[in-house]
């Protein structure tokens, strides 16, 4: 992603890059050939080198022939046919999208390729200590450091999940044709492979056809999980562990995660009423699963590997004690009434003890997991491992040839003998005449195979002097195996009675016998083994917990005060919403030092106020083991805050009643989310007046180790006053948030509701970063990554090891290095006068125009946005038509879709030219150069401005906006001019993007197949609003929207 990642100042290799470029596009031309035949392809390419040629024209300065140019391509496309306009705009979009993929193979390659990049570990931390940093001082911050990077499901991934696995497939396949020992049959087989994968991209239907539901988003974050971050994070760990070791003598301890993963996928219910408590509830149950089906995965791969007699007198203890257990129960169970039904639900260890079958990729050696491409070299027949123990296996079939075996899994995933899943739904719970036959058929075939297994399974110990580690590895799948059938019965709804020792509930009851392996293997000189898939499962154990990512919960303000306003109505106390804030901190205060619960258990209420009421009672049920943070969006007062409070202790109560013990884990954060600007003006107020509560900070101090967490958003306040203002409105605000922080001896995580695009406050990640306040990322750090970012960053594992270590150092740098405030009192003076004049430019625009709100309709593909089907929530938070209840994605979104980014600029050339004709220049220049955060601010403006595109915009102008508002549209070119020209005076650059000379190449390397789509979509606009039930014509809009978006590698 051009301008949304690290790696936008890093130089790629252009001639490698188009090298792929050219090979991908050939193929492709090939699959068309094919697909649509030479005819049109030939409308293809005249379409490609009209738009060429008029774009080699303007970047030649000859304007007025590319404007011919423009205008015969608009005309060929307004006379195509409906049909062929939509293949147009799949085949272009198809192309920027294998463009796309190119460009993010040849960034992992520099990566994979440069011995030390700038922000690796090796670099920040080699600069750290030569600065002054003591060896020990960066050892203990790194140990010390607290990032979490928190998922969302906000609606930019305009990709379906289908199409980005093919993606990734493709760049898998770039991969291995880079390989310098492919022959030329292997070569061949490469192409005859990328033509498979072209070829099935064209014939699979790009566009989503129903709206995901929460739990979709949460299942498509899950799998970023289980396909990258899981193979990405021991390497990321080994190599933080590696550079320490090397310059400071300490390697990272084995359970130290500088960094872990949080999500907002089925907990983000502002504005979206179709998370619900059901819906959460279930999410997390989901969540859990799918890492305890990881662990049972990687404990397979680690019995087979640890198959050495030698350990610690320990270890072996534990082993005797395991076979001395399972040999008193199975002599036990053989006398009782069920004898023999041990043996049938929970096989022996001396069984369990060796593995039956290999597990998956056992040819290979654990460093192929670890950021290497999943593309082999060679097949080789290996049959997934899934292990045949009783308790795994309800039913075997086969197709009677022999070719097909299916064993039915516990959890109903049906496994054929190629190891491919059918379903990961757990199974529904059958009649009983069905589950009579089962267990008559499963009987028959444990009969049948028991001699046929005797076969295949190696003969079991005798003592637990052989494989120790293998029993006791065997014992932990078994607590894990009955772990995951509890949550699938707690998925299904169905009663479960069980005794918490046989279960796993916490990840220090996992890591306790894994650490003892790893302490065995230590002591008995096996460290190399200790060191390889045993400390990487540990690390990812101490990385992701039982939950891989926990679950924040958000709600408005605003409906926790209607739940208060119903109670207390309720108990004849009059309307909590009426009081003033004094009279509602009183209240809230005394009843959080009470101890009997507020809400009676026979309360009637309306379905929203039960909504909110039963989100508390789940989040009571889950606890902060399985829960993150309760998060406030449009928090205003510290009584929004110690409402909250209220409400989880008294669900809590309520819980630890009904349970007859405490609630599970402790409470959760409790996290204010500062959003429009007049709210981060006050945010500091709102800080201090809930820290000068007595209960309030003891509550801090004994619950949350004395952390505050805050949360500013960047979309909203964007949105509210443009990017300028925001920006520095932010800065303040956390500024003072810190302060207030600082005067109560109270430690702060700033939580960054940052977006993917620059205009709802996106960027690169280490940018951002650098330039915070001092004292306001003290080692400490939340931060939203959101959309098609979430893919983008995260979706290969080499792109996520590289993600995670500028997170790392970034924070590192900006803890033990701050960057600089203010030099002078004058420059803050300055920020004040062009966020003034900006925020009144902009809202003047926006706001106040009467028209403005019509020309936005008409100017943009806003209203039709909403049939793409990304997200679960709507598009507003209101049922208004107007600006204001318009959420920011959609805002954002539209503008980019016609190359005029209006909202990361708008007010910026109005507040720059007013200070600068005040004879401020010199001092703009000199803020550029000194001070990070205004540096960062103006390089994200140019490179917006370097992204805009007047001729385009202008475009939509004249064919879409009605003649009376066209004025609009050419006043805002002017600024956006104005704009341009103020930022390269003070950046003191004579062209946009000249210190991004990659960017800029690689932007004019997308235009050919870019701005067709823009005409294009602006022909089909001007159909589609004469005839909008057109449902042909709505899809050939969608797939423009799909490839302007993948042309602009952005969204909103």
């Amino acid at each position: 992603m051009t301008d949304t990642t690290d790696d936008i100042a890093e130089e790629i290799s252009f001639q490698s890059f188009e090298d792929d470029c050219k090979l991908l596009g050939s193929l492709f031309n090939d699959v068309l050939q094919r697909e649509v035949g030479s005819d049109f392809m030939e409308k293809i390419e005249r379409t490609r080198i009209l738009a060429q040629s008029a774009l080699n024209l303007r970047l030649a300065g000859i304007e007025d022939t590319a404007e011919l140019l423009e205008k015969q391509l608009t005309s060929e496309i307004s006379k195509m046919s409906l049909e062929e306009a939509l293949t147009l705009a799949r085949a272009f979009s198809h192309f920027l999208n294998l463009m796309g993929i190119a460009e993010t193979h040849h960034r992992v390659r520099k990566v994979c390729n440069v011995p030390q990049l700038s922000r690796s570990c090796n670099d920040v931390f080699s600069k750290l200590l030569q600065g002054g940093i003591s060896p020990d001082e960066l050892y203990d911050t790194v140990c010390k450091q607290g990032v979490e990077i928190v998922l969302t499901a906000h609606p930019t991934q305009i990709n379906r999940r289908t199409l980005q696995y093919k993606h990734i497939r493709i760049a898998h396949l770039l991969e291995y044709n880079d390989r310098p020992d492919l022959g030329l049959e292997d070569r061949e087989t490469v192409i005859e492979d990328l033509v498979r994968e072209i070829t099935s991209l064209w014939q699979t239907d790009e566009l989503r056809r129903q709206k995901p539901t929460p739990v979709d988003e949460a299942r498509a974050g899950l799998n970023i999980v289980e396909q990258s971050l899981w193979k990405a994070v021991p390497h990321y760990l080994h190599r933080v562990s590696s550079s320490l070791k090397k310059l400071t003598g300490k390697p990272l301890p084995l359970t130290c995660t500088p960094i872990k993963f949080g999500s907002w996928m089925g907990g983000d219910r502002d504005g979206n009423p179709s998370v619900t408590a059901k819906v959460t509830k279930e999410v997390s149950l989901m969540s859990r699963w799918m890492a305890i089906d990881l662990y049972i995965r990687e404990i397979d791969s680690l019995r087979f590997e640890l198959s050495m007699n030698r350990c610690s007198d320990r270890l072996s203890r534990l082993a005797d004690e395991i076979l001395e257990k399972e040999a008193s129960e199975d002599h036990l169970e053989s006398w009782g009434p069920n004898a023999g039904k041990s043996q049938q639900i929970f096989p022996s260890h001396q069984g369990l003890s060796l593995p039956t079958q290999l597990p998956p990729r056992a040819d290979l050696p654990s460093c192929a997991e670890c950021g290497e491409s999943q593309y082999p070299k060679l097949e080789v027949p290996v049959t997934d491992y899934m292990p045949l123990n009783r308790q795994d296996v309800q039913g075997i079939s086969s197709n009677g040839s022999g070719q097909s075996l299916q064993i039915r899994i516990s959890n109903g995933t049906s496994v054929n003998s190629n190891g491919s899943q059918q379903s990961l739904t757990p199974r529904g719970s059958s009649s009983s005449s069905s589950q009579l036959l089962h267990k008559k058929l499963f009987a028959e075939s444990q009969n049948g195979r028991t001699s046929f297994q005797k076969l295949l399974e190696p003969t079991p110990p005798k003592r637990a002097g052989i494989a120790p580690y293998r029993i006791v590895l065997g014992e932990v799948k078994e607590k894990l195996l009955k772990t995951r059938r509890l949550l699938e019965l707690l998925l299904e709804g169905l009663p479960c009675e069980y005794d918490p020792w046989d279960y796993y509930e916490t990840s220090d009851q996992l890591l306790e016998p894994l650490l003892l392996c790893y302490e065995s293997l230590q002591s008995s000189d096996a460290g190399v083994l200790a060191d390889g898939r045993l400390s990487d499962l540990i690390r990812r154990v101490a990385t992701f917990g039982m939950v891989l990512m926990k679950l924040d919960l958000r709600q408005e303000a605003a409906r926790h005060s209607e739940a208060l306003d119903a109670i207390t109505t309720y108990l004849d106390m009059g309307t909590y919403s009426e009081w003033d804030e004094g009279k509602k901190i009183e209240f809230l205060t005394r009843e959080l030092k009470g101890k009997r619960p507020l809400v009676p258990p026979n309360i009637e209420v309306g379905l929203e106020v039960k909504e909110v009421l039963d989100t508390f009672r789940v989040a009571a049920e889950l606890g902060s083991e399985s829960l993150g943070a309760y998060v406030i969006s449009m928090a205003s007062n510290a009584s929004d805050v110690l409402a909250v409070e209220l409400l989880q202790k008294d669900a809590r109560l309520a819980v630890s009643g009904e349970l007859g013990r405490p609630c599970p884990a402790g409470p959760l954060r409790v996290v204010p989310l500062f959003e429009t600007v007049k709210d981060l003006r006050g945010a500091g107020s709102v800080i201090r007046k809930l820290l000068s509560i007595d209960w309030y900070r003891e509550h801090i101090q004994k619950n949350h180790t004395g952390h505050q967490e805050v949360m500013v958003g960047y979309s909203d306040s964007g949105k509210d006053a443009g990017r300028f203002t925001a920006a520095w409105e932010l800065y303040k605000a956390q500024e003072d948030v810190v302060a207030a922080c600082n005067e109560f001896g109270i430690k702060i995580t700033l939580f960054h509701g940052r977006g993917g695009s620059i205009g709802r406050g996106g960027g690169p990640t280490y940018l951002a970063i650098q330039s915070q306040p001092p004292g306001s990322v003290m080692g400490t750090l939340r931060s939203t990554e959101q959309g098609e970012m979430v893919q983008a960053k995260f979706g290969l594992p080499q792109t996520a090891v590289r993600q995670l270590e500028i997170y790392t150092t970034a924070v590192l740098l900006a803890t033990l290095q701050p960057p600089q405030p203010p030099r002078e009192e004058n420059w803050r003076s300055l920020m004040e006068d062009i966020s003034n004049i900006s925020c009144q430019n902009y809202r003047s625009t926006v706001y106040e125009s009467p028209e403005f709100l019509s020309y936005f309709q008409e100017a943009t593909p806003q209203a039709e946005l909403g049939f793409l089907n990304i997200g679960s929530r709507p598009t507003r938070r209101k049922s208004s038509s107007g600006i204001g209840h318009l959420r920011a994605i959609p805002w954002v979104f539209a503008w980019t879709q016609t190359r005029f980014v209006l909202p990361a600029w708008l007010g910026v050339g109005a507040g720059l030219k007013g200070v600068c004709e005040k004879g401020h220049a010199d001092d703009l220049q000199e803020m550029y150069k000194e001070w990070p955060f205004f540096q960062s601010t103006i390089d994200l403006i140019e490179m917006v401005l370097a992204k805009a595109d007047i001729p385009i915009a202008k475009h939509y102008d004249e064919e879409l906006v009605s003649e009376n508002r066209r004025g609009i549209g050419s006043e805002l070119r002017k600024e956006l001019l104005t704009t341009e020209k103020y930022v390269l005076v003070i950046s003191g650059h004579e062209k946009l993007s000249e210190n991004n000379r990659s960017l800029k190449k690689l932007i004019e390397s997308r235009l050919p197949y870019l701005n067709p789509m823009n005409m294009l979509q602006v022909e089909i606009l001007k159909r589609l609003r004469r005839d909008d039930d057109n449902n042909k014509l709505r899809d050939a809009l969608l797939i423009t929207i799909n490839g302007i978006a993948a042309g602009m590698r952005n969204t909103g």
